[in-house]
């Protein structure tokens, strides 16, 4: 698979998720980024391990594994091991085991939209996760949660939101299933977006630099 020496994907280490993410990883039509237009490379990653690579519409069937540690194991007509990059839920970037190149992948429903080349997926990357205006402090939304973010003595409150999404509260509250006031939330692991987040048929909460507010 054709790979590209990228200095960005270093720098967004910390807003993506891991390779262990199976839920996100699975079952996704992940296009290849090869540089030829009249090629099109759909991988799809099974659940049971199975792997399938589309070119032009003719299926290949191979094999791939999570083997830990952020590193993949993909066996087509030959084995190649690549180690985490970046991935999010449009992109995933592997990164070439000893190598300092990555492989890039583009969920279909982007690809069939505006990132169908490097050019585009450098600034879709660029724009969401390091761009700011002058005198603006790098934004935390999106980034994931680390344990110097969690209160220690905590409790883990999840709740689903009404678009399936997890939302976790860290609950300083002594009271079961219950919280206060500035406690951490996150939403599958990462900081949220300021506003009001709603759960069950009457649960909700005003989330504001990644506390509850109200």
């Amino acid at each position: 698979m054709k790979t590209y020496f990228s200095d960005l994907i270093p720098r967004l280490q910390k807003y993506s998720r891991k390779l262990d993410d199976l839920t996100l990883l699975t079952d996704q039509h992940w296009v290849l980024i090869d540089g030829l237009g009249n090629s099109k490379n759909v991988f799809i990653f099974k659940k049971d391990n199975t792997l399938l690579l589309s070119k032009n519409g003719n299926v290949i069937k191979g094999n791939w594994e999570y083997l830990g540690n952020n590193s993949l194991l993909i066996d087509l007509d030959e084995s190649y091991l690549y180690k985490h990059g970046f991935f999010d839920e449009n992109i995933l970037a592997l990164k070439v085991d000893s190598k300092k190149e990555y492989t890039f992948l583009v969920n279909e429903n982007k690809f069939e939209g505006e990132l169908n080349n490097l050019e585009s997926i450098f600034k879709f990357l660029e724009e969401k996760y390091l761009r700011k205006s002058p005198g603006e402090k790098e934004s935390t939304i999106g980034r994931v949660l680390d344990d110097s973010d969690i209160p220690k003595n905590h409790k883990k409150i999840e709740k689903r939101l009404s678009d399936g999404n997890i939302l976790t509260i860290y609950s300083t509250s002594e009271k079961t299933d219950d919280f206060n006031i500035g406690d951490r939330v996150s939403i599958n692991g990462r900081i949220p977006k300021d506003g009001n987040y709603h759960y069950g048929w009457t649960g909700g909460i005003t989330v504001q630099n990644g506390k509850i507010r109200w």
